[in-house]
């Protein structure tokens, strides 16, 4: 059977643009953000909407690097010094807010009747919020430069973190139910191969990254920049990827590393028509793949649920920015945003 890729066409590409055009003006007109505009757009036009486009991992695939390209530009704006200087926020707040939160969830899930391991996975995933979501949020309204932002920054950077362990943990849980003669890379070498991978990024950022744009400068055209920047971060990004760690995070450590580079305005402007076009199709891939046959299915298990996670998760989060000092409003802000849950749970 040929593949979607093969047949998607220019009506396609005509389908999305029109819809996102729409959607997103509409969305945006009332109050609601780009980003539910574009969800609701690719529900209207995924196979269990108007069926346009059958195959959305087809498109998801592709417009996943329009997240890797958002988080490199947003590294871009972070200097090391400043990085460094949340180091208390990353590690405290985002511990505090993952654990406790992880912890009330799978309580909640426990209560509900089902295995102490199930409630745990199902919490956890729920417990990781969506980068791309919050930061696109944080983008429109004009806040990812301000403390409060950054604070939020700092949080999904910690999550992004807390990658590696939940993955070794869920690992361990599925091999003590279900074993297996062969349990996979241990964790101590997944560890130490991401750590090596970070450690080699830093290194070539730092002694690497600025001789050879200064050299392309001299000697290629536009063109090779662009083409060089987008290296940097799909080679970043890849890497990390790579040993377990996200996407996210090898771009923004891409950006972060190039932030102190005299070519960082022309980088931003390179590649920043990529990234608004890609994120965009990626909100719209996500909402393709939506199945609304689930929901109309067993609606009210989905509701209660869903309710019931995001008010406890609102709650704790709520709950530790007050213990850590926040402002009512911070706390506020920051419970919202980060009561949905992410794509990592899938």
């Amino acid at each position: 059977m040929a593949s979607e890729a093969a047949t998607l066409g220019l009506g396609h590409v005509t389908a999305l643009l029109a819809a996102g055009v729409v959607a997103v003006s509409v969305a945006r007109k009332i109050g609601l953000g780009s980003v539910l505009g574009y969800l609701l757009a690719g529900v209207a036009l995924g196979p269990f909407g108007l069926a346009v486009v059958k195959e959305p991992q087809v498109i998801l695939h592709v417009a996943e690097f329009g997240v890797v390209i958002f988080l490199f530009i947003i590294g871009l704006e972070m200097r090391p010094s400043r990085l460094w200087a949340m180091k208390g926020e990353i590690f405290g707040l985002g511990t505090a807010q993952v654990l406790l939160s992880g912890l009330v969830l799978t309580l909640i899930a426990y209560a509900s009747g089902v295995s102490l391991a199930v409630a745990f996975v199902g919490a956890m995933g729920f417990v990781m919020s969506s980068t791309a979501v919050i930061m696109q949020m944080l983008e429109e309204r004009g806040q990812l430069a301000t403390p409060g932002g950054r604070r939020a920054v700092s949080i999904l950077l910690f999550e992004d973190l807390a990658i590696v362990p939940l993955l070794a943990i869920v690992a361990l849980i599925g091999a003590r139910m279900v074993p297996v003669e062969d349990s996979g890379t241990p964790f101590w070498m997944t560890a130490g191969l991401a750590v090596a991978a970070v450690v080699g990024v830093l290194v070539a950022g730092r002694y690497l990254v600025n001789p050879v744009f200064g050299f392309m400068a001299r000697n290629g055209g536009r063109e090779v920049m662009t083409a060089a920047a987008l290296l940097v971060v799909a080679g970043t990004a890849w890497l990390l990827d790579s040993v377990g760690l996200s996407m996210a995070m090898g771009a923004f450590l891409a950006g972060v590393l190039l932030s102190d580079s005299t070519f960082r305005h022309q980088l931003e402007a390179d590649v920043e028509p990529f990234r608004a076009i890609l994120l965009g199709l990626f909100f719209l891939s996500v909402g393709m793949a939506l199945d609304l046959s689930v929901v109309v299915n067993q609606w009210q298990m989905v509701l209660a649920g869903l309710a019931a996670f995001m008010i406890a998760k609102a709650t704790v989060i709520y709950a530790v920015g007050r213990l850590l000092k926040a402002s009512h409003s911070e706390a506020m802000e920051r419970a919202t945003l980060f009561a949905q849950g992410g794509e990592f749970a899938f």
